[in-house]
């Protein structure tokens, strides 16, 4: 078997590492049409994405991971695996997305941006959950989203701020730890991705 299979227009440079084999039995990793993949990106075994995908440098995408289409992975991101990604996505340079996470649809998380998913790191064995972004969501450079927090639906999260909590829908997050206020007039709308 193939390790994996990509669709029709896809430019992949030469040092691209595509179907990196993941446990015992390593399942087939498909990309879809259309695909820019840069150098020195590693994508993993069992992993599925949709048209439209577009990598930075050195982008790394862990197995068991399923991605929409036209979803954008900076240079330097890392989707660490059992996550999914929605469609029209653009996830900016030195992002981190930890495994269990999901992303929705017209999303846009900003560089640097750093979700989470283990609230007590090394000190206690836990299932590890991570952040839900719903769709709509703008996350800003820099930005660090906790363990099992969901960032409601057309929310904002500003730059550099720590979200500990759940962000309901519509509403900006700020501040270390994040506080939520109104969405501001000029922050409402859809992103513009």
């Amino acid at each position: 078997m193939n390790t994996y299979v990509t669709g029709t227009g896809c430019e992949i440079d030469e040092d691209v590492t595509i179907g990196y084999p993941a446990g015992d039995d390593p399942g087939q990793t498909v990309i879809g049409d259309d695909a820019r993949i840069r150098s020195g990106t590693i994508v993993y075994s069992d992993v599925d994405i949709g048209d439209g995908f577009t990598t930075g440098h050195n982008a790394l995408v862990r197995e068991d991971t399923r991605i929409g289409d036209d979803v954008v992975v900076g240079t330097d991101t890392v989707v660490d695996g059992t996550s999914v990604v929605g469609s029209n996505v653009s996830l900016q340079s030195r992002v981190y997305v930890p495994t269990n996470t999901y992303v929705g649809s017209d999303v846009f998380v900003g560089p640097g941006a750093v979700l989470t998913n283990d609230p007590y790191p090394v000190r206690r064995d836990v299932d590890l959950s991570g952040p839900t972004l719903e769709d709509g969501v703008s996350i800003g450079g820099n930005a660090t989203v906790l363990p099992d927090v969901t960032v409601g639906e057309g929310s904002f999260v500003a730059a550099g701020a720590v979200v500990t909590d759940d962000v309901p829908a519509g509403t900006l997050a700020v501040g270390v730890p994040a506080e939520h206020r109104p969405l501001p007039a000029a922050l409402s709308g859809e992103n513009a991705i």
